[in-house]
């Protein structure tokens, strides 16, 4: 295989491990059509540059299977729109206005970034503010989704634009909550998953209210 060959299924990898959360090498196999062989190859050199990790369990005919996922330094490779200047700033205003005034400020920017958001979803039926919705989070840097299930609509976002801001304040994602739900006024927001409590992705469950 051709080494940009190699880099692309490296990559397409990475991008399934960090949708589905973990994998096994013929799992990944099937889905992207290449050997089990080249893909245990593949996945042997990501671990070997820390960008995977895998952890035993029992199979069939008490064989272990190796389920594999990403590490933190292999969500790295996504990109992302934070830095530590933000980090730091807020830490500094927490510092210098205490934690009530500095929430205040922060309520108050989601609550406009609120009211942008629903401005910018229209008044049309649930699944297109969905999907714009969807589109506002990839622009901002979100690897964000969605899809129609029985219980309402499901967002998932791969990855954050702003986690290292939610691993020092996690206020912010509780903002982030109360944004899709001031977005959607006519739904109730929960949120399923929760990057920063340690799971692989962040998920809301949007219905319409009864």
């Amino acid at each position: 295989m051709a080494p940009i060959e190699q880099a692309s299924t490296k990559q397409d990898i990475l991008a399934q491990l960090l949708r589905r959360g973990q994998a096994t090498a013929q799992g990944l196999a099937a889905i992207l059509q290449v050997t089990p062989q080249a893909i245990r190859r593949h996945l042997k050199d990501l671990e070997q540059e820390g960008l995977i990790q895998h952890m035993a369990q029992a199979g069939t005919m008490g064989r272990p299977q190796h389920q594999y996922t990403l590490s933190h330094k292999g969500r790295g490779q996504f990109p992302h729109r934070y830095g530590e200047f933000a980090v730091d700033l807020l830490a500094t205003l927490h510092q210098t206005l205490g934690r009530e005034q500095l929430g205040q400020i922060l309520a108050q920017q989601w609550q406009s970034k609120a009211v942008a958001y629903r401005e910018a979803l229209g008044q049309g039926d649930l699944a297109t503010r969905i999907q714009r919705l969807v589109q506002l989070r990839r622009a901002e840097g979100y690897m964000a989704e969605f899809q129609a299930t029985p219980q309402g609509f499901v967002v998932t976002e791969h990855t954050c634009a702003i986690a290292a801001v939610a691993e020092t304040f996690p206020r912010v994602c509780d903002h982030e909550l109360e944004l899709f739900a001031t977005a959607l006024p006519d739904c109730t927001v929960k949120r399923t998953h929760w990057i920063v409590d340690g799971q692989h992705q962040c998920g809301y469950l949007v219905r319409p209210r009864s």
